[in-house]
């Protein structure tokens, strides 16, 4: 099988356990992961795993100047070793950095946009981090370097053109989620459990479901809030839901294994994301993937790329950005209409299985490998000839 490089910047994150899946589920392609360094998150296999800055003083200096000048001994002997048909690039930042490199290459970069890397505000985040600073000195040269754009939704294939990437280098392609591990247990009976599943922060919504939680229990004094995640919001929610809540957990970063318990126990997962101040949205959030595919309804926003993900009134609720008054109220259905829980429920899970199984998004992401490959080196050959 032909090597491909997956680069992410920082390898990786426990959010992003979809970008290992996939990578991991190739059938015709062997992933090799490279980034800047490792951080606590994930496992990957040692043996196909690759960093500049390993974590000594040497390290951090090679991470900067590979950032800086995108020049690096140490990745262009990775890629010496590894060589790899293509590369595809996680985010756009991390692409950005791969642009010196790629000219000694005769290989083409695929790089993936998946949510705040298509939507933050250049004005407000340019000179946040090197990293932006970097991406947006490069961006032109980005656009016109890469062969093919992925997006996550349709949502961000729109943000991409209207920042001016050219459209017919871009496709939106799905994570999709396993459909055989994502199904309910139809021997575990659901509770009065509205489920939170995400990182505590603005984008995710939370300060809005904590207000309809309040309202919620009103009329639902035994209906529990159960929130899964960390994050930079979480003192002062703990704090509100303390003050307004009847009964409400927060139980930190749990395993998967702990989340699918979750959604197989819930009654709802609320997803309640928003636009944050500097622009960040979603691409389209896994976690209610695989809710409906657990057959858990789930109450959500006209966010992003969700409504591609829920279908309003048919698999579950959205409500407009902030709109905790219909939050709750849609909440409070789920937990009154059980003839309509049951409809959602099945509908949800057919959605997942006709549209968004993981091993079908698979099999359609070697197909676009083959495709960029036979393309670029097509055109590659016809460059020469002339």
């Amino acid at each position: 099988m032909s090597n491909i490089l997956i680069f992410s910047s920082l390898l990786l994150p426990p959010s992003q356990t979809f970008i290992k899946a996939q990578a991991e589920g190739l059938q015709q392609f062997t992933s090799h992961y490279v980034g800047c360094r490792r951080v606590d998150g994930l496992s990957l296999p040692a043996e196909r795993t690759s960093v500049i800055n390993p974590g000594t003083s040497s390290g951090k200096l090679k991470e900067l100047l590979f950032k800086l000048t995108g020049r690096s001994r140490t990745l262009r002997d990775i890629l010496r070793k590894i060589d790899p048909v293509l590369i595809h690039a996680q985010f756009g930042l991390s692409g950005a950095l791969l642009l010196s490199s790629m000219r000694s290459l005769d290989i083409p970069l695929i790089v993936h946009y998946r949510g705040a890397d298509a939507t933050l505000d250049p004005e407000v985040v340019r000179f946040s981090s090197i990293n932006h600073w970097i991406y947006y000195q490069r961006l032109d040269q980005l656009k016109q370097t890469t062969h093919l754009f992925l997006t996550v939704s349709h949502f961000i294939r729109k943000k991409l053109i209207e920042q001016g990437f050219p459209d017919d280098k871009i496709m939106t392609h799905y994570n999709g989620v396993d459909i055989q591990q994502f199904r309910a247990d139809m021997n575990i009976s659901r509770e009065p459990v509205v489920l939170f599943v995400g990182r505590l922060t603005e984008k995710k919504g939370c300060q809005d479901l904590l207000k309809a939680m309040a309202q919620v229990q009103m009329a639902h004094p035994g209906v529990r809030l159960i929130l899964i995640g960390d994050g930079p919001l979480r003192e002062g929610l703990e704090k509100f839901a303390e003050k307004h809540l009847k009964q409400c957990r927060f139980l930190g970063v749990q395993s998967h294994a702990t989340v699918k318990d979750w959604m197989n126990r819930a009654r709802v997962l609320a997803a309640p994301s928003i636009t944050s101040v500097q622009g960040d949205s979603e691409g389209l959030p896994n976690v209610v993937l695989e809710a409906q595919a657990m057959g858990l309804p789930v109450v959500s926003t006209f966010h992003a790329g969700i409504p591609e993900a829920v279908i309003h009134q048919q698999t579950g609720f959205l409500v407009e950005e902030h709109d905790s008054d219909n939050l709750g109220m849609y909440i409070a259905h789920l937990f009154q209409d059980d003839e309509l829980w049951q409809s959602f429920s099945r509908q949800g899970r057919l959605h997942v299985e006709t549209n968004f199984d993981r091993q079908r998004q698979i099999q359609l992401l070697e197909t676009l490998y083959e495709e960029t490959l036979e393309q670029y080196h097509g055109t590659t050959r016809s460059a020469v000839s002339l």
